[in-house]
């Protein structure tokens, strides 16, 4: 997604805000809510135990989505001094961000499920066919892009902070001595086209066998196989 994509199909952007308000809103509250959970109140004391998207949206983090198709939200700062078992609390609570992102995409492909269950698209106006249909599919394919691209082991991504909960002190030490030049291998990953499509193009590549596990379970569950022909658009 970018300028570019948004310019050839201004129709879409009002679904691309809608979905990235929700996705980072639910990326950090999952943050925010699992470690005051585990007892650390620096996130509830920043006010950032909420679904406000407001409240988690960087406005140039966000605006930088749509120029470029890469952004951010308002990291959530926790102090892991605060768990009872530091270094898996930690990890858990930067799980959480990305789970919570894989989890939309699943409550996505379930939403459909549940629509052609209940026979709603052959009721539908091409209008509101197409309004489901976009809002569903950016939904799916959004949050599965955001769930594979935290888990890059990369500052300031969680993947990094996941990586560090499996290492001695010492090694945690060593890389958070060149972290910036970790930063600059992330900026080179994202900005680089050859070394994007070498990279990120394959982690995402990733979201079709993801999207076709959620399909084969809700087909077992339903009885019956999606059929992605009823939506108008694809993204």
């Amino acid at each position: 997604m970018g300028l570019s994509e948004i310019s050839a199909h201004p129709e879409r952007l009002p679904f691309y805000l809608l979905v990235l308000m929700l996705a980072f809103a639910c990326h950090e509250f999952a943050h925010a809510y699992t470690a005051d959970r585990f007892g650390d109140p620096t996130p509830r004391s920043m006010g950032r135990v909420t679904l406000n998207p407001r409240v988690h949206l960087d406005l140039f983090g966000t605006i930088l989505i749509f120029l470029v198709g890469f952004g951010w939200a308002k990291p959530v700062l926790i102090n892991p001094n605060h768990f009872r078992r530091p270094r898996l609390m930690n990890l858990i609570v930067s799980l959480a961000g990305p789970l919570a992102n894989l989890l939309l995409a699943a409550l996505g492909v379930l939403g459909l499920y549940l629509l052609q269950a209940a026979n709603a698209f052959e009721g539908m106006s091409h209008g509101m066919l197409v309004a489901v249909s976009l809002f569903f599919l950016i939904l799916i394919q959004l949050n599965l892009v955001l769930f594979l691209f935290n888990l890059l082991p990369l500052p300031p991504l969680d993947g990094y902070r996941i990586l560090e909960s499996f290492l001695p002190l010492r090694l945690r030490l060593k890389l958070a001595g060149v972290g910036q030049w970790f930063v600059f291998l992330f900026l080179l990953l994202v900005f680089v086209p050859s070394l994007s499509s070498a990279t990120l193009g394959r982690l995402f590549a990733l979201r079709g066998p993801i999207l076709t596990g959620m399909e084969r379970g809700l087909s077992a569950l339903f009885g019956f196989s999606f059929d992605w022909s009823q939506l108008i658009y694809s993204v």
